[in-house]
């Protein structure tokens, strides 16, 4: 016993070799970044979306947008300061800033039609949220606790406006799932 605890002391105080850059990791055996983004992808756009959310990515970004922003003005309006409800605002304030990013990207290259659908879509999304905000607290904060959150589509449907990607999302036959 003795010597194992020596040999431990001996590893843990031997500085590491300098991390070397490895380029794109992988989390699954012979799937690379690319096909792994391409799978989740393919899985997003053929799920369905839920009732009323745009079908087009740039009104469906503004639309999960005016949700997170929603449900963090909802959240907001909590007194109880419970840590992981901070947590959940925290993390929605990021998320809404991704997909306002987003959306400034790709603003200029939408039609008027494209940007008005995005407002309605926005409206429609936030009107969701403002019945709950006059309600008392306990009903405003079952109403936040109960948010599941945006469908997989949307951080894609961001990404490709960021990116400019304008060719079709993969299917799943695509990444091999049919």
């Amino acid at each position: 016993m003795f010597l194992s605890l020596v040999a431990a002391f001996v590893i843990s105080t031997q500085t590491p070799p300098p991390v070397q850059d490895e380029g794109v990791m992988s989390t699954a055996p012979g799937v690379d970044a690319v096909e792994a983004e391409r799978f989740r992808e393919a899985v997003a756009y053929a799920n369905p979306m839920p009732r009323g959310a745009p079908e087009d990515d740039y009104p469906l970004v503004a639309w999960c947008e005016a949700l997170v922003n929603g449900h963090v003005a909802l959240g907001e309006t909590l007194t109880n300061g419970d840590p992981l409800d901070q947590d959940i605002i925290r993390l929605g304030k990021l998320e809404a800033v991704d997909f306002r990013s987003a959306l400034n990207a790709a603003e200029p290259r939408q039609t008027a039609a494209s940007r008005a659908a995005a407002a309605a879509a926005a409206a429609e999304a936030t009107a969701k949220w403002t019945p709950l905000v006059g309600q008392d607290e306990v009903v405003r904060s079952q109403a936040f606790g109960l948010f599941f959150g945006l469908p997989g589509r949307c951080e894609h449907a961001a990404r490709r406006l960021r990116d400019n990607i304008t060719t079709p999302p993969a299917t799943p036959a695509d990444v091999g799932l049919e």
